[in-house]
């Protein structure tokens, strides 16, 4: 085997500056859920299309009105109140967290 042949420093800055091309790691991008447009104000249709379809579904809750409806959690509450004044459902369970309805049967 032959000696290694010394090389110059620009030779060595040179090669050391070429040698590191590699690109860089390209982490994955997280899967990114789509901002829901839900509505804040209650217009008369959407009051009108929440009081006929609600009443007619055996589990009634905030959740349920939000994601059928498309309503802000607020604005779900408030209907829910409204409905039950109104005899529409009655009340499951009631809780601090979580309001759970039933539709009002006819027999009542």
């Amino acid at each position: 085997m032959a000696p290694k042949v010394q090389q110059t420093k620009a030779a060595k800055a040179a090669a050391a500056m070429a040698g590191g091309k590699k690109s860089k790691k390209k982490w994955s991008k997280g899967r990114v859920k789509d901002k829901a447009q839900h509505a804040i104000m209650l217009d008369q249709e959407k009051f009108d299309r929440i009081i006929k379809e609600a009443p007619t579904s055996r589990y009634i809750s905030v959740s349920v009105l939000v994601d059928r409806f498309k309503l802000g959690g607020s604005l779900a509450r408030v209907a829910l109140r409204h409905l039950e004044a109104e005899g529409l459902i009655k009340p499951v369970s009631k809780h601090a967290t979580q309001y759970i309805y039933t539709r009002a049967t006819s027999s009542e």
